[in-house]
């Protein structure tokens, strides 16, 4: 029987990466972002194997009858992605602004929680895989950086979700890389890591060996 994986900020970049690489190695998919129009198109692209869904990751319960819809549809759920995340305009400490700052923590911190809520009863029952995007900026100290600081958390926070989740067979992976280029930057970045890169790295985590957990991946561009 085919898996399942729920991804969240599916509509673009590695999201929308990762669903096509999933369903390209015969995976069902769940994307979950806030871009119906998005949603739809890629869901028609992929064709059977996605569904749409639209919601706000910072809703419980959309996340919640997302995946209850999902698993309607497919049967099961055998992995989760949280991936929704955003940066900031402003840099440093001194210089930042409040309302960026309650936002980044609300989508990096709060909604990755949610997701991670709303997914471990079924992974529980499936003893299934939960993967965070990190990031570099999660394992370097830069200037008064609140998006790194955030990226520490999501690292922290996946060590003692892998250890939460070994207890009952489950496993948990924290995806960390460099610059990618996605729309999370206002240039194209042509040099840098594709998400495609990161979807890959997704991939080998999910469709490692019964005896492996890999616990990080981390990856940067060569230049």
């Amino acid at each position: 029987m085919p898996k399942t994986v729920f991804i969240t900020g599916a509509s673009s970049g590695i999201g929308a990466a990762t669903a096509r690489a999933a369903a390209a190695s015969g995976w069902n998919v769940g994307l979950f972002a806030r871009s119906a129009d998005k949603l739809d198109a890629l869901a028609a692209e992929i064709g059977d194997q996605a569904m749409a869904l639209p919601g706000d990751v910072l809703d419980i319960d959309a996340q919640t009858k997302a995946i209850a819809a999902l698993i309607d549809r497919f049967g099961g759920l055998d992995a989760a992605f949280a991936n929704a995340g955003r940066g900031t305009s402003t840099f440093g400490a001194e210089d930042g602004d409040l309302d960026e700052w309650d936002a980044i923590v609300d989508l990096n911190i709060k909604g990755l929680l949610r997701t991670v809520k709303a997914a471990l009863p079924h992974l529980h029952a499936s003893k299934g895989h939960m993967v965070l995007t990190g990031s570099a900026a999660g394992r370097v100290h830069l200037p008064g950086s609140v998006y790194g600081a955030t990226k520490w958390f999501v690292h922290g926070f996946a060590g003692n979700l892998a250890e939460e989740m070994k207890d009952w067979g489950g496993r948990c992976t924290v995806v960390a890389p460099g610059m990618v280029n996605t729309p999370f930057f206002d240039e194209e970045k042509p040099d840098k890591l594709q998400p495609e890169d990161v979807a890959a790295a997704v991939m080998h985590a999910l469709t490692a060996s019964e005896q492996a957990a890999v616990r990080e991946i981390f990856l940067m561009p060569r230049n």
